[in-house]
């Protein structure tokens, strides 16, 4: 069989953030051939003789695992399995061993699907080495049905805690009481330990066993509402939790409010200093209008176009970073943090922003108080096929005006086509539409003065998008 014929017939397809699909199209042959092509996509440019291999909580992810190990054997190389961790653990892990690896992970979309995310000895694939996956032609033996058990290894998942287990005093937490919303996070079992190992109280919110697609980007009322009643029945000082995979936080407030990805960002970054951010351009305008930076970059959306701009800023400022809106905080390079080096982690990391913000002694409101007042809120449709995404964006970038007076807008100052079409009114709201990296979805960005005003916008977006083609 060839991996290129394959993959072409799959229905599997890179987004943002690694290759997704149903799972129905993760056949056996499918998630070899995919993980042949990519270490033959990166064999001459670096040395190693073993992968690493992880997986997140989803039903379908350890027999896509299985199926990946079968693959990579035919290549004579060394499969480590790492079991269920968050991605960042298996990035971090690989790269101290100078290694490649392969997260089994779908994120936040729902159960039915999954995906393969990619990572070289020194970081995430590029869009550039997705190409070369993609092209890649390579004759492999097809799978046998019966595909060998994987004996798990914990050195990833120690090697994650120790990470930040030894960055911060054994009481950075004392005296913070902490609700960990653990659902089915791929880091749930590892999140409760190390905190308390910080010194805090923490209580375990609503393990699951079935799968929860946990969207950081765009929270549900109803996780909305279980973070308010947490908080008045326990008196959290925080709520912490993650997407399905663990690269992407999700933050409360003592008050039991959700932090924006992007908000905790732009404070992490003020605490570590960093000199210049690479971050995407759907992200809050607070992180110019705050000038804590001395650069600031805007990419398209998608972890590897942040970590791309990471080349061009080290080149001029040895404190770099980049965040995005779904909270997920990339580390450009070694820092010093607590008078401790931190070595850069450049992939999404749900860890580092959380528990630098919970170490502060200031609680968390007060900290926000100290951003400029302004608010992003962010939702999808569901269900909406991207080619229809992609038509709606067209007609609208060609005529704003449709979509500013449809929706009762003033007229508009600016657009940005970096991702999207992102429109800029005149008394500085901000309507964003984009198609999805991942799903079949249409998302919607709005950034206001208010955190009500920027609501209306994108439930008024969406509704005129659902409607525009009716």
């Amino acid at each position: 069989m060839d991996t290129k014929i394959i993959i072409e017939q799959s229905d599997i397809a890179f987004g943002t953030s690694g290759a997704r699909g149903l799972v129905t199209n993760f056949t056996p042959d499918v998630c070899a051939a995919f993980s042949i092509a990519f270490i033959k996509s990166i064999e001459t440019k670096f040395s190693f003789n073993t992968v690493a291999l992880a997986i997140d909580n989803r039903p379908s992810s350890y027999a896509i695992a299985q199926a990946c190990a079968e693959g990579l054997k035919q290549l004579n190389v060394n499969v480590i399995y790492y079991g269920v961790i968050p991605t960042p653990a298996l990035a971090y892990k690989a790269m101290l061993d100078d290694i490649p690896c392969i997260m089994v992970t779908g994120s936040h979309i729902p159960f039915d699907r999954n995906g393969l995310k990619f990572y070289r000895p020194d970081g995430e694939i590029t869009k550039i080495d997705e190409q070369s996956i993609l092209s890649a032609s390579v004759e492999f033996i097809t799978l046998s049905q019966d595909l060998t058990e994987l004996c798990e290894s914990q050195a990833a998942r120690s090697a994650y805690i120790q990470r930040y287990s030894e960055l911060f005093n054994s009481d950075a937490l004392a005296g913070k009481k902490i609700g960990i919303y653990e659902h089915s996070s791929a880091g749930r079992d590892i999140y409760k330990p190390l905190f308390e190992s910080l010194g805090a109280n923490v209580i375990s919110l609503e393990r699951s066993d079935v799968f929860v697609p946990i969207d950081t980007e765009s929270v549900s009322d109803e996780d909305r509402e279980k973070a308010l009643n947490w908080s008045k029945e326990h008196s959290f000082d925080a709520i912490f939790s993650t997407d399905g995979d663990g690269d992407r936080p999700l933050l409360a407030d003592e008050k039991g409010h959700w932090l924006s990805g992007d908000t905790l960002g732009l404070l992490t970054s003020q605490l570590l200093n960093i000199e210049a951010l690479a971050v995407p351009v759907s992200c809050n305008t607070a992180i110019e209008k705050s000038n804590s930076f001395k650069q600031v970059t805007r990419t398209k959306i998608g972890s590897p176009y942040v970590i791309a701009e990471f080349n061009e800023l080290k080149a001029h400022f040895t404190r770099i970073a980049g965040f995005e809106a779904n909270g997920g905080y990339l580390l450009g390079s070694d820092i010093e943090v607590n008078g401790k080096r931190l070595t850069a982690l450049p992939t999404r990391d749900a860890l580092l922003p959380a528990l630098l913000v919970l170490a502060q002694n200031k609680c968390i409101s007060n900290q926000l108080l100290e951003l400029p007042n302004r608010f992003v809120a962010s939702d999808r449709l569901q269900n909406f096929p991207t080619d229809k995404s992609r038509e709606l964006i067209s007609v609208l970038t060609q005529n704003v005006e449709v979509l500013t007076s449809g929706l009762g807008l003033q007229v508009h100052s600016a657009i940005d086509t970096t991702d999207g079409l992102r429109v800029t009114l005149i008394n500085d709201e901000i309507v964003h539409l984009r198609p999805s990296g991942n799903a079949p979805e249409l998302r919607c960005y709005a950034e206001a003065s208010s955190l009500t005003v920027a609501k209306k916008l994108v439930v008024a977006a969406l509704k005129f998008s659902n409607e525009y083609y009716i």
